[in-house]
Protein backbone atom coordinates (compact mmCIF):
# COMPACT_ATOMS: atom_id res chain seq x y z
CA UNK A 1 0.00 0.00 0.00
CA UNK A 2 2.79 2.78 0.97
CA UNK A 3 4.25 1.99 -2.64
CA UNK A 4 0.97 3.17 -4.47
CA UNK A 5 0.61 6.23 -2.11
CA UNK A 6 4.07 6.73 -3.52
CA UNK A 7 3.00 6.08 -6.75
CA UNK A 8 0.20 8.40 -6.29
CA UNK A 9 2.04 11.23 -5.14
CA UNK A 10 5.11 11.29 -7.69
CA UNK A 11 1.88 10.90 -10.54
CA UNK A 12 0.75 14.32 -9.19
CA UNK A 13 4.18 15.90 -10.02
CA UNK A 14 4.65 14.06 -12.80
CA UNK A 15 0.93 15.24 -14.52
CA UNK A 16 1.97 18.76 -13.97
CA UNK A 17 3.84 19.52 -16.78
CA UNK A 18 3.00 22.29 -18.48
CA UNK A 19 0.91 22.70 -21.85
CA UNK A 20 0.14 25.52 -24.25
CA UNK A 21 -2.63 27.69 -23.04
CA UNK A 22 -6.38 26.77 -24.96
CA UNK A 23 -8.41 29.36 -26.36
CA UNK A 24 -12.29 27.98 -25.57
CA UNK A 25 -13.74 30.26 -28.24
CA UNK A 26 -11.38 29.40 -30.90
CA UNK A 27 -11.51 25.71 -30.01
CA UNK A 28 -15.36 25.94 -30.61
CA UNK A 29 -14.70 26.04 -33.95
CA UNK A 30 -12.45 23.49 -34.39
CA UNK A 31 -13.81 20.80 -32.57
CA UNK A 32 -17.18 20.83 -34.64
CA UNK A 33 -16.01 17.85 -36.07
CA UNK A 34 -15.87 16.03 -32.77
CA UNK A 35 -19.80 16.52 -32.38
CA UNK A 36 -20.52 13.51 -34.63
CA UNK A 37 -19.25 11.10 -32.17
CA UNK A 38 -19.11 13.44 -28.76
CA UNK A 39 -21.68 15.63 -28.72
CA UNK A 40 -21.93 19.29 -30.21
CA UNK A 41 -20.90 20.40 -26.53
CA UNK A 42 -19.41 17.51 -25.41
CA UNK A 43 -22.15 15.80 -24.23
CA UNK A 44 -22.18 12.46 -26.00
CA UNK A 45 -25.23 10.36 -26.66
CA UNK A 46 -23.49 7.24 -27.17
CA UNK A 47 -22.50 5.26 -24.22
CA UNK A 48 -19.34 3.73 -26.24
CA UNK A 49 -18.31 7.59 -26.84
CA UNK A 50 -16.88 9.10 -24.10
CA UNK A 51 -18.41 12.86 -22.25
CA UNK A 52 -16.14 15.34 -23.43
CA UNK A 53 -17.99 18.62 -21.45
CA UNK A 54 -16.61 19.61 -18.45
CA UNK A 55 -13.57 17.32 -18.84
CA UNK A 56 -10.14 18.68 -16.88
CA UNK A 57 -8.40 20.49 -19.69
CA UNK A 58 -4.85 19.64 -19.45
CA UNK A 59 -6.23 15.65 -19.14
CA UNK A 60 -8.19 16.14 -22.69
CA UNK A 61 -5.06 18.13 -23.64
CA UNK A 62 -2.48 15.21 -23.22
CA UNK A 63 -5.27 12.71 -23.99
CA UNK A 64 -5.73 14.24 -27.71
CA UNK A 65 -1.33 14.52 -27.85
CA UNK A 66 -1.10 10.94 -26.93
CA UNK A 67 -4.02 10.10 -29.42
CA UNK A 68 -2.43 12.55 -32.26
CA UNK A 69 1.17 10.86 -31.86
CA UNK A 70 -0.21 7.39 -31.47
CA UNK A 71 0.96 6.88 -27.92
CA UNK A 72 -2.97 5.90 -26.96
CA UNK A 73 -4.78 3.85 -29.63
CA UNK A 74 -8.36 5.25 -30.58
CA UNK A 75 -9.17 3.26 -33.82
CA UNK A 76 -12.09 5.88 -34.47
CA UNK A 77 -9.79 8.71 -34.16
CA UNK A 78 -7.38 7.55 -36.24
CA UNK A 79 -6.11 10.30 -38.55
CA UNK A 80 -8.76 12.57 -36.74
CA UNK A 81 -6.05 14.45 -35.11
CA UNK A 82 -3.30 14.46 -38.34
CA UNK A 83 -3.51 18.27 -39.54
CA UNK A 84 -3.69 19.71 -36.34
CA UNK A 85 -1.62 21.94 -34.36
CA UNK A 86 -1.07 21.78 -31.14
CA UNK A 87 -2.39 25.02 -30.10
CA UNK A 88 -5.43 23.78 -31.99
CA UNK A 89 -5.96 20.55 -29.54
CA UNK A 90 -5.35 23.17 -26.81
CA UNK A 91 -7.80 25.34 -27.94
CA UNK A 92 -10.30 22.43 -28.42
CA UNK A 93 -9.10 20.69 -24.96
CA UNK A 94 -10.50 24.76 -23.91
CA UNK A 95 -13.40 24.46 -25.40
CA UNK A 96 -14.93 21.19 -24.17
CA UNK A 97 -13.54 21.86 -20.23
CA UNK A 98 -15.53 25.16 -20.62
CA UNK A 99 -19.18 23.06 -21.26
CA UNK A 100 -21.35 21.24 -18.75
CA UNK A 101 -21.38 17.79 -18.54
CA UNK A 102 -24.68 15.81 -18.14
CA UNK A 103 -25.29 13.42 -15.66
CA UNK A 104 -26.36 9.59 -16.29
CA UNK A 105 -27.91 7.24 -13.75
CA UNK A 106 -27.27 4.94 -11.77
CA UNK A 107 -28.34 1.08 -11.51
CA UNK A 108 -30.30 1.08 -8.16
CA UNK A 109 -29.00 -3.00 -8.18
CA UNK A 110 -25.47 -2.09 -7.78
CA UNK A 111 -25.16 1.04 -6.63
CA UNK A 112 -24.28 -0.06 -3.04
CA UNK A 113 -21.20 -2.03 -4.07
CA UNK A 114 -20.03 0.37 -6.44
CA UNK A 115 -20.09 3.65 -4.37
CA UNK A 116 -18.69 1.82 -1.69
CA UNK A 117 -15.13 1.02 -3.67
CA UNK A 118 -15.54 4.80 -5.30
CA UNK A 119 -15.24 6.25 -1.53
CA UNK A 120 -14.15 3.14 0.31
CA UNK A 121 -11.83 0.94 -2.36
CA UNK A 122 -11.86 -2.55 -0.61
CA UNK A 123 -9.07 -2.98 2.20
CA UNK A 124 -9.12 -6.94 1.47
CA UNK A 125 -7.93 -6.70 -2.22
CA UNK A 126 -5.55 -3.33 -1.36
CA UNK A 127 -7.78 -1.66 -2.85
CA UNK A 128 -7.79 2.22 -2.52
CA UNK A 129 -10.56 4.54 -2.75
CA UNK A 130 -11.12 6.54 -6.33
CA UNK A 131 -11.89 9.53 -4.30
CA UNK A 132 -8.19 9.44 -3.75
CA UNK A 133 -7.01 10.97 -7.17
CA UNK A 134 -10.83 11.80 -8.62
CA UNK A 135 -12.31 13.58 -5.45
CA UNK A 136 -15.91 12.37 -3.89
CA UNK A 137 -18.23 14.07 -6.10
CA UNK A 138 -16.05 12.45 -9.29
CA UNK A 139 -14.31 15.53 -10.78
CA UNK A 140 -11.17 14.70 -10.58
CA UNK A 141 -7.94 16.87 -9.99
CA UNK A 142 -7.17 19.32 -13.62
CA UNK A 143 -4.64 20.30 -12.03
CA UNK A 144 -2.81 17.15 -11.33
CA UNK A 145 -4.30 15.83 -14.48
CA UNK A 146 -6.55 13.36 -12.82
CA UNK A 147 -9.85 13.03 -14.74
CA UNK A 148 -13.37 14.22 -14.36
CA UNK A 149 -15.34 11.16 -13.86
CA UNK A 150 -18.98 11.81 -12.70
CA UNK A 151 -21.43 11.10 -15.26
CA UNK A 152 -19.24 9.78 -17.68
CA UNK A 153 -21.02 6.52 -19.77
CA UNK A 154 -20.43 3.32 -17.47
CA UNK A 155 -20.13 1.41 -20.44
CA UNK A 156 -17.18 3.77 -21.47
CA UNK A 157 -15.72 3.44 -18.05
CA UNK A 158 -16.17 -0.29 -17.66
CA UNK A 159 -14.17 -0.32 -21.30
CA UNK A 160 -11.00 2.14 -19.98
CA UNK A 161 -11.04 0.33 -16.41
CA UNK A 162 -10.95 -3.60 -18.40
CA UNK A 163 -8.37 -2.04 -20.84
CA UNK A 164 -6.03 -1.20 -17.76
CA UNK A 165 -6.35 -4.62 -16.62
CA UNK A 166 -5.06 -5.93 -19.90
CA UNK A 167 -1.57 -7.43 -20.30
CA UNK A 168 -1.07 -6.42 -23.67
CA UNK A 169 -2.88 -4.27 -25.96
CA UNK A 170 -4.56 -1.92 -23.40
CA UNK A 171 -4.14 1.27 -21.71
CA UNK A 172 -0.72 2.29 -21.49
CA UNK A 173 -0.56 6.46 -21.84
CA UNK A 174 -1.35 7.97 -18.85
CA UNK A 175 0.95 9.56 -15.98
CA UNK A 176 -0.34 7.53 -13.35
CA UNK A 177 -0.99 4.29 -15.89
CA UNK A 178 1.04 1.78 -13.13
CA UNK A 179 -1.17 2.86 -10.54
CA UNK A 180 -4.25 2.36 -12.68
CA UNK A 181 -3.32 -1.24 -13.67
CA UNK A 182 -2.73 -2.04 -10.48
CA UNK A 183 -5.65 -1.01 -9.44
CA UNK A 184 -7.97 -2.83 -12.37
CA UNK A 185 -6.37 -5.65 -11.80
CA UNK A 186 -7.68 -6.07 -8.71
CA UNK A 187 -11.16 -5.60 -9.82
CA UNK A 188 -13.70 -8.26 -10.86
CA UNK A 189 -15.73 -7.61 -13.95
CA UNK A 190 -18.56 -7.27 -10.99
CA UNK A 191 -16.77 -4.85 -9.67
CA UNK A 192 -15.90 -2.99 -13.04
CA UNK A 193 -19.99 -3.22 -13.76
CA UNK A 194 -20.80 -1.82 -10.11
CA UNK A 195 -18.26 0.81 -10.05
CA UNK A 196 -18.67 2.41 -13.39
CA UNK A 197 -22.49 2.21 -12.88
CA UNK A 198 -22.08 4.42 -10.13
CA UNK A 199 -19.81 6.79 -11.52
CA UNK A 200 -22.61 7.09 -14.45
CA UNK A 201 -24.76 8.78 -11.68
CA UNK A 202 -22.00 10.93 -9.89
CA UNK A 203 -22.77 14.36 -9.49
Amino acid sequence: MNKLIVSLLLTVGISGIAHAAGDATAGQAKAAVCGACHGPDGNSMAPNFPKLAGQGERYLNKQLVDIKSGKRTVLEMTGLLTNLSDQDLADMSAYFASQKGSVGAADPKVVARGEALFRGGDLAKGLPACTGCHSPDGKGNAAAGFPHLGGQHAQYIAKQLTDFRKEEGGRTNDGDVKTMQTIAKKLSDEDIAAVSSYIQGLH
